[in-house]
């Protein structure tokens, strides 16, 4: 078994004008600078998903549009995964959503958290995404990264518009928690699935 578990950065929104890139930075930073994990971002603009579309989940049957089997080929090459969630309409996007139906063999028993922004930092949107995760048989973290409120304001363009850094006393215990407990989950899962096979 690998010792470091392989960890994907999932940025969840493909907007021209997304925000995502910010925090998405600043977390690749956090994990990278702890040596424990290997992380790459994974960017859903690089993946042109149609919208799902297959006869069943690939659970059941494999499925049959390319860019969906990329996907999950991208996907599959993870222990554990940090999301990247904006909140729209206290949900995640549409694209996010998409992404995760998109595969389902590739998210088993496999551990996930995230970074949320926005006013409430993202807490309801990254409630649903735990939701889907659980149905995904995936793994959550109970910590969790939320820029909300004057924190987003500080660093968001059409606010403060400042670096991560201006705010990163705010949120950085929290981001050590998140992959602390991301990083037991993935060597967890990792051992177990070791042990069965």
């Amino acid at each position: 078994m690998q010792s470091k578990p392989r960890i994907a950065i999932v940025i969840g929104s493909t907007r021209p004008t997304r925000f995502a890139d910010k925090p998405a930075q600043w977390m690749l930073a956090q994990a990278q600078a702890r040596g424990d994990m290997d992380v790459e971002l994974v960017d859903l603009r690089d993946h042109a998903l149609p919208f799902f579309d297959e006869a069943a989940s690939n659970m059941w049957m494999p499925s049959q549009n390319p860019e969906a089997v990329r996907w999950q080929e991208t996907i599959a090459r993870f222990d554990g995964y940090i999301f990247v969630v904006a909140e729209y309409n206290h949900s995640i996007t549409g694209v996010l959503k998409n992404a995760l139906d998109q595969a389902y063999k590739e998210w088993i028993r496999k551990p996930f958290t995230a970074i949320g922004y926005g006013g409430v930092g993202a807490a309801r949107a990254v409630e649903h995404l735990r939701g889907i995760g659980i149905e995904l048989q995936m793994v959550s973290t109970h910590a969790a990264v939320h820029i909300g409120g004057g924190d987003f304001m500080t660093i968001h363009p059409m606010g403060g518009n400042q670096p991560m850094e201006a705010i990163e006393s705010h949120i950085q215990a929290s981001a050590k928690t998140a992959l602390d407990e991301l990083l037991w989950w993935a060597k967890a899962t990792m051992a177990a699935k070791a042990a069965e096979a």
